[in-house]
Formats: C-alpha cells, sequence, structure tokens
C-alpha cells in the first residue's frame, strides 16, 4: 500500500491533509480516486490508515480509519558518517543505507576525498539526497525519513562518533579490531555511529587521529570492501547483532 510522510501537526480531528509535491505526486503520478487507502506517516512513527475523501492537484484530504505505532523502525538509533565520494556513488550509498535501517546520514569532507564540491554544489547534493531518501523511505515501508544533513570536516565527524553508545572508524589496515568484538565491549548500545572513508581509504594520521579520539578502529574483514559496500556490509552487521533481522 502506498505510503507518504506528513507532519505531526496534519493530523487532527481523524483528518489529514496532503499538500505540495506529495499532493501532485497522488493525484497525477498515482492517479488516486475518491475512497482509495494510503498509509501516513507522522515523525513520531505513527501510521494512519488513511481513506481519500477529496482530492485534487494542491491538495488531498485523508479520513483517518486506524492509527497505530509503527514496528518497521529499529531498535537502536545508527548513523552513518560517509566520506564523498565520486560519481554518483552516494545516492545508492543513500539509498540502501535507508532501506538497512539508518537513523541519518553525514556526508564528510575527509583527505582522500576526490570529489570535494563547493557549497552551493554540495548543498544541491544534499537536497537531491534527502528526496532520495524519502524515496527509499516510502518503498520500504520506513516510519520516519532519515535526514542528510551538511557536510562535516573529518574531526566534527569524530566528536559526534565518539558520543554514540558505540562508535568506530573502519579502517583496512591493521592494528584494527574485529567488528564483533567492538560490538561485545558496547553490549546494549542503543546508539551507533560509524566512519567510512573515501575510494581511497584513510591516511594514516586520520586513522591516528581516531584513536587519539578513543575512537577504535573496525576490520571488515579479510577482503578489500569498496565504499559503497561498506556502509551495506556495517549496518546489516549493526542490525543483525541488535536483532533487528529477526
Amino acid at each position: 500500500m502506498p505510503r507518504f510522510f506528513i507532519g505531526n501537526e496534519n493530523a487532527k480531528d481523524g483528518k489529514i491533509t496532503v499538500t505540495g509535491e506529495d499532493a501532485r505526486h497522488i493525484s497525477l503520478s498515482l492517479r488516486a480516486r475518491v475512497g482509495e487507502e494510503y498509509v501516513l506517516c507522522d515523525e513520531n512513527g505513527t501510521e494512519y490508515l488513511s481513506k481519500i475523501e477529496k482530492i485534487d492537484s494542491k491538495s488531498v484530504s485523508f479520513e483517518v480509519l486506524k492509527e497505530k505505532k509503527s514496528e518497521s523502525e529499529p531498535s537502536v538509533k545508527v548513523f552513518l558518517y560517509q566520506a564523498l565520494v565520486k560519481g554518483d556513488k552516494f545516492d545508492e550509498i543513500v539509498q540502501k543505507a535507508v532501506e538497512l535501517g539508518v537513523s541519518g546520514i553525514v556526508p564528510v569532507i575527509s583527505s582522500r576525498c576526490v570529489s570535494k564540491p563547493d557549497g552551493k554544489t554540495l548543498e544541491k547534493k544534499v537536497e537531491r539526497w534527502n528526496k532520495i531518501a524519502k524515496a527509499a523511505a516510502m518503498q520500504c515501508d520506513r516510519a520516519k525519513v532519515p535526514a542528510v544533513e551538511n557536510a562535516l570536516t573529518y574531526n566534527e565527524a569524530l566528536e559526534r562518533i565518539k558520543e554514540c553508545g558505540c562508535g568506530f572508524v573502519c579502517y583496512e589496515s591493521t592494528p584494527h579490531v574485529p567488528l564483533k568484538e567492538i560490538f561485545d565491549a558496547k553490549k546494549g548500545a542503543k546508539t551507533y555511529g560509524f566512519f567510512i572513508g573515501p575510494e581511497g581509504g584513510l591516511s594514516e594520521d586520520e586513522a591516528e587521529l581516531a584513536k587519539d579520539f578513543g575512537i577504535p578502529l573496525a576490520s571488515l574483514g579479510k577482503r578489500i570492501l569498496r565504499t559503497e559496500t561498506a556502509p551495506v556490509c556495517v549496518l546489516s552487521a549493526i542490525m543483525f547483532y541488535s536483532g533487528n533481522m529477526e
């Protein structure tokens, strides 16, 4: 069943009105009709099974038939700090991360990033990535849309990662620690934050800086993963370890 996301203020007295781009999508692209049912999700993760009462290209009015707390959101919050990458790879990373349950995605500018767009270009990219995140959340029945934030420096990312219940930086060279060992040391953590480097990986200085912050360097096994593969690997491991793939 199609789903759309609404603000918390939209669901009042059993009525919901959707406007703007979503209304145009429902009325023109989906060619919806009065009486059809949709799932609408607010920012608190509440799902509203709703029936269309009135529709035009500018607004769609719904009657709420049933509401419930969504069961599709993970029990842990996971934040991906992803170095900027070449081409459209970041698009794919956003899509897959949202499908796997990420809570937020933060682009990071590290020393070996080939892609270092200027401010206006990056602003447009972030806007596009948030649209991709929304589409992915709709497709995979998420109850919330994870935000893609504005880019941070590597140091700023480390400051935030160290505040997570379980934070780590993925690093292909030794010395590093097996991922499960990091998970076991922080068993029961409710927030995870991890950094994935760009195509050229993490520099030795950046690895040392992570250790200076008290953040462990994590191994992802004996194979070298592409930068777009690594976040999928880590998110899958976190969701499995935390019981969110049962």
